[in-house]
């Protein structure tokens, strides 16, 4: 459990599309195997500690004959942003991805002291 020791706590999202390769061929549509796409998230304003992050796909795109397989998390979370990462596997044919998210920390004041 994370304990917010300061008195703000700071909430911030969006929606990004991690990537698109049903129009340009790209593997996460033509190949198998394991594969992974990463997109590097800047929040609106530095946190005053790393905060946690939820992240959910809310859009994905797929092949109807293949397997469905996914993982989806936050990943490299700083107090200044985060990554969002897909993974696949086997036979899985993904056209595109678009995933939320949510950071949830404290948030720096007016008041704080940069030592």
């Amino acid at each position: 459990m994370q304990k917010l020791t300061g008195s703000r706590v700071g909430i911030d999202q969006g929606d990004e599309e991690v990537f698109s390769e049903f129009a340009t061929g790209g593997d996460m549509w033509t190949g198998e195997g394991s594969r992974e796409r990463r997109k590097s998230v800047t929040f609106s304003e530095p946190f005053r500690t790393p905060p946690t992050v939820q992240v959910a796909m809310s859009l994905w795109d797929i092949d109807q004959r293949a397997n469905v397989r996914a993982d989806v998390a936050a990943e490299n979370v700083t107090r200044t942003g985060c990554d969002l990462v897909f993974r696949t596997w086997g036979d899985t044919r993904v056209a595109r991805v678009r995933m939320s998210w949510l950071a949830i920390g404290e948030a720096k004041s007016e008041d704080d002291w940069d030592l």
